[in-house]
C-alpha cells in the first residue's frame, strides 16, 4: 500500500523535475526570429510578456496602447504602426 508520505514525496519530485526543464528565450520573453518588440500598440490585456514596470505577465496591460506594454510584430514594421497615441516604438514610451 502506498502511504501519504510516499505520495507527497513523489509529487514533490515531479514538481522539482518540471523546474529543471530548460526554457527557451522565446518562452522567457526573449527575441523571436523575424520579430521585434513594439511598444505602445497593444490593446488592453493583449500585451506579450511583461510591460516595463507595470506588470509581469502577458495579457495584463491595463489600458489600450500603454507605452510600456509591447507586442511582437514582424521586424521592420513597428515604427510604421499608427495608433491613436502616435506611432509604435522600439523603446518604451510614457504614453
Amino acid at each position: 500500500m502506498i502511504t501519504k508520505t510516499e505520495i507527497t514525496a513523489a509529487t514533490l519530485a515531479a514538481a522539482l523535475a518540471l523546474l529543471a526543464v530548460p526554457v527557451s528565450a522565446e518562452e522567457m520573453g526573449g527575441p523571436k526570429p523575424g520579430k521585434e518588440k513594439c511598444y505602445g500598440i497593444a490593446l488592453k490585456g493583449q500585451n506579450d510578456c511583461a510591460s516595463k514596470g507595470v506588470n509581469s505577465c502577458a495579457g495584463q496591460s491595463k489600458a489600450d496602447y500603454e507605452g510600456t506594454a509591447w507586442k511582437y510584430v514582424p521586424k521592420g514594421t513597428c515604427e510604421t504602426m499608427q495608433t491613436p497615441n502616435g506611432m509604435g516604438s522600439l523603446t518604451p514610451t510614457k504614453s
